[in-house]
């Protein structure tokens, strides 16, 4: 059952927003692959905000994430691409998912 979720804001240094959007769009293949990640969603708040949601059946793979490919290609950007993201964790409590991709 999906009960953890990470939300992981991002905002773009002034003209690296470009950037940040296609650094996302190739973050997408290794979350497909990734059998602990339930869902992922990148997402653009406004021009210069981005984040990512993703959710996780449990806390140990919630916290696996942090160690990551996706977590270790954050840090290296931070400071180029973003300033230090904010990362917020939730736990879930009602979920209604379709599939109609």
């Amino acid at each position: 059952m999906i009960r953890f979720a990470r939300w992981i804001e991002l905002v773009a240094i002034s003209g690296r927003e470009h950037d940040v959007w296609a650094f996302l769009i190739d973050a997408l293949p290794v979350a497909q692959n990734d059998t602990e990640v339930r869902f992922w969603f990148a997402l653009r708040l406004d021009r210069a905000t981005f984040a990512i949601f993703d959710a996780f059946d449990s806390n140990d793979a919630r916290e696996a994430k942090l160690r990551g490919p996706i977590a270790e290609a954050l840090q290296d950007r931070t400071g180029s691409l973003f300033s230090a993201p904010t990362i917020r964790e939730a736990e879930m409590f009602a979920v209604k998912l379709t599939r109609d991709d």
